[in-house]
C-alpha cells in the first residue's frame, strides 16, 4: 500500500462527517470544492487582477467608487477622466508584488477610505487591504499610524502620497503551470489504524491521470467520476458495502500553486438492514360478532353461512425474543458443562480403584509387614523337632539318622594324666 501523505504537506481538516449505510447498499462520501475546478487559461493570464476603490463622504453620499484596475497581462485602466495622470500603479506590480497606489496633487475630495483588492479567479482567492487617507493643511500634522483596524495616512494637501499595498505571495507574482499543480487523493484507515499508516485508494490529477491502489475487488467497488476536475466533485462512491468497509476515509485536495491543502474526514459505519415485520394470520371460525374487535358489521341473518374472518396482526420485533434465545443457549451450555464434570469425576474414581487391592473379590485383608516391628529380645531358642520321614527301606533311614547325629569327640586320656604327674 501507498502511505497517505508521504509527499504532501500536512492538510487542514475542514470537515468531519459520520456516514451510516445499510449492508449491501451504496455509500457516497461527498467531497466538493469549487476552488479545485480546473479551467485552462486561454486569455493570457487575465485571471489575476488588482483594483483600487474609494469610499468617500465628501459629496455626502458615502458611496464606493472604482478608481483603477490592472490585469497581470494587460495595462492598467483609470475609470475617471479627472484621475487620468493623477493616480497610477507600478507597471511591474505582478512581478515584484507591489500594488501601491500613487496619488499626485491630492485634494480634499481625495479624503476617505481606500481599498486595495486582489482577485485570483483561477484560485478563487480574494484579498483586501484598507487604508484611510486624511488631508491636512499643516505640514506638522503629516504622519502615518495604525488605528487598530487599518493604517492611517495623514498627507499635506497638494502633495504626492503613496498608499501602500504589498503582497509578494507567489500566486500573485508567478504564472501557474496549469494542471501539474492539482492533485486529489483518497485514503482509508481501518479501525484502530493511525492517519500516518492509512492505505491509499485513489490518486487523481488534473491532467487526466488516475491511479488506483489495492486489490482488484477494492478498485472495482470504489470509484470517482471521470469529470471530477471539470465539476469540482471528487465524491467517492462505494458499492456493495460490507462490514469490512468500515473505517475512516479522507479526501485530500491539493492545489500547490494556489496554496490549497484541505482534508475532509468521513467515518463510515455499516449497519444491518432492518428486518421485515412478522405477519400473523388469526382465523376465527363462526365467532359471534364483536364490535370492539372488528371495525365492520357482520351479517345478522342466521340463514347466511358465515365465512372465515382473517385478521392480519403485525407484531414488531421485540428484544425479549433475543434474550429468550440467549437464555436457551446459556442453559444448554451449563448442562453440557455439568455432564462433562460428572464424567471426569467418575472416570478418575474408577482409575483410583484399579490400583488398589480388591478386598471383596479375594476375601482377605491386606497386611503390610512394614507396619509391624519385631523385638528380637523376646525370641526364645527353639528346639527343632525331629523330622520324621517315611523311607522306603531301613538302610536309608539309618544313613539319615547318622547324618543328623553329632560327630564323636576324641578324648586323650593320657594328656589328662600327664597333667597330674610331678
Amino acid at each position: 500500500s501507498v502511505p497517505a501523505d508521504a509527499s504532501n504537506p500536512e492538510s487542514v481538516v475542514v470537515s468531519v462527517l459520520n456516514v451510516s449505510a445499510v449492508l449491501g447498499s451504496q455509500a457516497v462520501l461527498p467531497c466538493q470544492s469549487h476552488r479545485m475546478v480546473w479551467t485552462q487559461d486561454r486569455l493570457n493570464d487575465r485571471q489575476r487582477v488588482v483594483h483600487w476603490d474609494l469610499q468617500s463622504s465628501y459629496y455626502g453620499d458615502n458611496k464606493m467608487e472604482r478608481l483603477c484596475d490592472m490585469y497581470s497581462a494587460g495595462d492598467q485602466r483609470v475609470y475617471s477622466s479627472y484621475n487620468q495622470g493623477r493616480i497610477l500603479m507600478p507597471e511591474n506590480a505582478f512581478v515584484d508584488g507591489n500594488f501601491s497606489l500613487v496619488i499626485k496633487g491630492i485634494a480634499e475630495s481625495d479624503e476617505g477610505t481606500y481599498s486595495c483588492n486582489l482577485h485570483h479567479h483561477y484560485c478563487h482567492l480574494y484579498e483586501t487591504e484598507k487604508i484611510q487617507l486624511i488631508i491636512t493643511k499643516k505640514a506638522e500634522d503629516v504622519s502615518e499610524y495604525w488605528d487598530g483596524e487599518k493604517p492611517v495616512v495623514v498627507a499635506l494637501e497638494g502633495s504626492t502620497v503613496t498608499l501602500p499595498c504589498v503582497n509578494r505571495n507567489h500566486i500573485w507574482t508567478e504564472r501557474h503551470s496549469e494542471e501539474e499543480q492539482q492533485v486529489v487523493h483518497w485514503d482509508r484507515q481501518p479501525p484502530g489504524v493511525p492517519h500516518d499508516r492509512a492505505d491509499r485508494l485513489i490518486d487523481l490529477y488534473a491532467s487526466g491521470e488516475r491511479r488506483s491502489y489495492g486489490p482488484l475487488f477494492i478498485r472495482q467497488k470504489m470509484n470517482v467520476t471521470d469529470s471530477a476536475f471539470a465539476l469540482g466533485d471528487f465524491s467517492l462512491r462505494i458499492s456493495q458495502l460490507e462490514s469490512a468497509d468500515e473505517g475512516t476515509y479522507s479526501c485530500h485536495l491539493h492545489h500547490h500553486y494556489c496554496g490549497l491543502h484541505e482534508r475532509r474526514i468521513y467515518r463510515v459505519f455499516v449497519k444491518e438492514p432492518v428486518r421485515e415485520k412478522k405477519v400473523v394470520n388469526l382465523t376465527t371460525h363462526n365467532v359471534a360478532p364483536a364490535t370492539n374487535l372488528f371495525p365492520f358489521s357482520l351479517p345478522s341473518d342466521p340463514n347466511v353461512v358465515r365465512g372465515h374472518n382473517v385478521i392480519n396482526v403485525i407484531i414488531p420485533e421485540s428484544r425479549m425474543h433475543f434474550f429468550q434465545q440467549l437464555g436457551y443457549i446459556l442453559a444448554t451450555l451449563l448442562l453440557f458443562i455439568v455432564l462433562l464434570i460428572i464424567v471426569v469425576l467418575v472416570t478418575r474414581k474408577r482409575r483410583q480403584r484399579g490400583y488398589e487391592y480388591n478386598v471383596k473379590k479375594y476375601g482377605e485383608k491386606d497386611v503390610n509387614l512394614k507396619e509391624f516391628t519385631v523385638d528380637t529380645t523376646d525370641l526364645t531358642p527353639h528346639k527343632s523337632e525331629d523330622i520324621r520321614l517315611d523311607y522306603k527301606n531301613n538302610i536309608l533311614k539309618e544313613k539319615a539318622e547318622q547324618a543328623r547325629s553329632f560327630p564323636a569327640k576324641n578324648i586323650d586320656l593320657d594328656k589328662g594324666n600327664n597333667d597330674f604327674l610331678p
